[in-house]
């Protein structure tokens, strides 16, 4: 949404003019840029791990580089084979080995030959490796979990395996949803462009000129994923929102150049000569009302959890590319389709909205307690909804990835590995004792280590080389905790706190790593981070308006009617038993603030106008809802049309659920504005003249304006 300034200055005129008179120049350069932007998408690599984006100083992380640089292994997975001979395991162990990107795969033939009957093995070795008629391989990946290699080696290890393996495992999860976005992010494409264009298609006077307002957005969109190669990667979530979100939050610049152009030629009847005005107009208003959304997403820059920033800086980018396009190539194309763009002209199929304004203003109460009632039940909710940290827990049961790690909890009761990394140098008897003290743990269904793998009874010098190498280098030893409680439950986070309790008794240097330690620091980090978040991308909006307007009250007006917005949108997720994702409160909070705002701004400019040019409260804010109300309707439907297709058709549920957010609150938003704001400006109208600029200070008129609307509603 966009709101009018005062004057529009020679220089954006001439910019205007500039840009008319280079049109053909200008489409062609933007064109051009398609080139270097399509390699520079092609050459961004994206991120599929989430709890990558941790603070590198975490001790997960830490002992996370480690596992990498020390012992050249970085992801692993466990392998539950079924049904199978023994030799015919050993020779899949073997192949898997040869795959590029497997550091190691040891099975119980990495201990001793084939030929020894595995009954003989240590009984906790035995348990370890087989179930019923299961047998169990851990395969080490060389780089991290979500690594290129490491996903690469995932598709070629189910290449190589029969449909008795089945690999387990965050790599392979990964691996799984990387090749899901893939095939979906062209879908959201498709989805939010028809879904739009319909609603443009009918809110417009023309059925050619959505195909203009998608080319010039998409000509932004394309620029803007690729200008992500500076950045050297983007996470998988950023690069599928990237296209919906910018579309729905710039395509009010189009649709405000194209009624500034349409006005424009009342007094202009050159073409040519009225989009030099509509540009000039539009430039002025789009960029102060831009400046609210690119703030509400730098804000997430903030985060300690890095996402944010990757998030918070592609959409930023996403933002000056759309307001670029608007005034550069998008009158281009205009002007050089003047003549199609006319014949496809229709009537507006909208009504002139005037007599919802009215009711609205007549029944200013009775919509204002209605806000207030909404308050509390928002309130509740918001601060009861069930949040969800475990990503995959939202993916298709049918991927590979999660039957294999249904068959894992099924036969060897794990739903999480721990992994532990101590003082090499760690005797036999200490380790012995602190891995029976974990055994202990509530919740750990097995421990693994050099000396259980091993025996106490071998000598050192007689250990394969190839074990010594997996479990011990470098100065640490590497074991492994298994546990029945799946990641992030508050039982898993509950056992790691005993476990990293228990491991620092012995060694004050030992690192509990794994997904669940990850997602615990991440549930502790992001908790704090939303915090801060959300008072920025508050504070930021709150100072923009007030230079804006010049009011101390209409800052505070203006971000409660938005923040009551997004408090009911949270809110009704716990009423109608809706679990979200974790980042979902900061994505809602900063989004839906920065990009409904302008709804709000709009209609309070148009206040402001009328108050000043001496109407009284009622007639002012009338004429800004009749005004507002169908701009405000079309931007928050096109906001909801780009959003709710890819809700519909993802089978990512961290995905499909903020679309469902956004698309639910560009709805909200839009109602909001539409009846509690102005019930706002009625009510604390007095308040606002004394404490804005350009208001008037003496005492309001007689409500000449509510008594003739009165009458025409009777």
């Amino acid at each position: 949404m966009t709101f009018s300034m005062k004057g529009r200055g020679k220089i954006m005129l001439k910019f205007g003019e500039w840009v008319v008179k280079h049109k053909v120049l200008i489409l062609v350069f933007g064109l051009l840029l398609m080139i270097p932007a399509a390699l520079g998408y092609l050459g961004t690599r994206v991120n599929y791990d989430i709890l990558s984006y941790l603070p590198s100083d975490l001790d997960t992380m830490v002992g996370q580089d480690i596992l990498i640089d020390d012992f050249g292994k970085g992801g692993f997975s466990f392998v539950v084979v079924e049904g199978m001979p023994d030799k015919d395991v050993s020779k899949v162990r073997e192949s898997l080995e040869q795959v590029d990107g497997v550091a190691e795969v040891l099975w119980y033939d990495s201990l001793a030959d084939i030929s020894v009957p595995k009954e003989v093995l240590p009984q906790k070795v035995y348990d370890f490796f087989n179930s019923g008629d299961t047998t169990l391989m851990i395969a080490f990946f060389e780089e991290g979990t979500s690594a290129d290699r490491t996903m690469n080696a995932v598709d070629e290890m189910r290449k190589i395996t029969s449909e008795q393996c089945f690999i387990s495992g965050m790599s392979t999860i990964t691996t799984d949803m990387k090749h899901l976005a893939d095939s979906e992010t062209p879908l959201y494409a498709v989805m939010a462009v028809i879904l739009t264009s319909i609603v443009l298609a009918v809110s417009m006077d023309s059925f050619l000129i959505p195909v203009f307002f998608m080319l010039s957005i998409g000509l932004a969109v394309v620029w803007n994923l690729g200008s992500n190669f500076v950045l050297g990667e983007i996470c998988f979530l950023t690069q599928a929102l990237a296209l919906v979100l910018q579309l729905g939050v710039t395509m009010d610049y189009s649709i405000f150049l194209w009624h500034s152009y349409k006005e424009q030629q009342l007094t202009y009847p050159d073409h040519n000569e009225a989009m030099a005005h509509a540009i000039a107009n539009t430039v002025t208003s789009v960029v102060s009302s831009s400046i609210t959304t690119v703030a509400g997403f730098l804000a997430m820059c903030f985060m300690s959890f890095t996402l944010g920033m990757d998030l918070g800086i592609v959409m930023a980018k996403g933002v000056v590319c759309g307001v670029i396009a608007c005034v550069t190539v998008l009158p281009a194309m205009i002007l050089i389709f003047d003549k199609p763009i006319a014949k496809t002209s229709h009537k507006d199929f909208l009504p002139e909205f005037h007599r919802i304004p009215a009711f609205i203003c007549k029944h200013f109460a009775l919509f204002l307690t209605l806000g207030l009632v909404l308050l509390f039940p928002a309130l509740y909710g918001n601060d009861h909804y069930d949040v969800y940290y475990k990503l995959d827990a939202t993916l298709p049961k049918t991927l590979q990835s999660m039957i294999a790690n249904d068959k894992l909890a099924e036969h060897y009761q794990m739903n999480s590995t721990h992994m532990l990394l101590t003082d090499a140098d760690m005797d036999a008897a200490t380790a012995t004792k602190m891995l029976s003290e974990i055994k202990q743990v509530d919740g750990v269904s097995f421990t693994l280590s050099y000396n259980s793998l091993i025996g106490p009874s071998v000598p050192d010098e007689v250990v394969p080389q190839r074990i010594k190498d997996a479990l011990k280098k470098n100065g640490y030893q590497l074991m492994m905790i298994g546990s029945e409680y799946v990641v992030a439950s508050d039982e898993v986070n509950a056992q790691v706190e005993t476990l990293d309790e228990i491991v620092h008794r012995y060694d004050k240097d030992a690192l509990l790593i794994g997904e669940a330690p990850a997602t615990k620091d991440l549930i502790q980090i992001t908790n704090r981070d939303f915090k801060v978040v959300s008072i920025l991308s508050m504070a930021a909006i709150f100072l923009i308006i007030l230079i804006t307007f010049r009011s101390i009250t209409l800052p505070v007006i203006l971000v409660a009617v938005i923040e009551l917005a997004i408090m009911i949108n949270l809110g009704l997720s716990y009423f109608i038993g809706e679990p979200l994702p974790f980042i979902a409160s900061v994505v809602i909070g900063t989004i839906q603030l920065g990009a409904t705002v302008d709804y709000a701004i709009l209609m309070t400019t148009r206040y402001k106008s009328e108050r000043a040019a001496g109407r009284d409260k009622y007639e002012a804010v009338g004429i800004s809802l009749r005004t507002s109300m169908k701009s405000v309707i079309v931007s928050a439907l096109g906001f909801f049309a780009a959003t709710i297709g890819v809700s519909l058709i993802s089978k990512i549920g961290l995905i499909s659920s903020l679309c469902t957010l956004l698309a639910r609150g560009a709805l909200i938003s839009m109602v909001v504005v539409l009846t509690v704001l102005p019930a706002a400006f009625i009510l604390l109208d007095r308040v606002i003249c004394m404490t804005s600029a350009g208001f008037p200070k003496e005492k309001p008129s007689q409500n000449a304006y509510l008594t003739e609307q009165r009458s025409a509603l009777s």
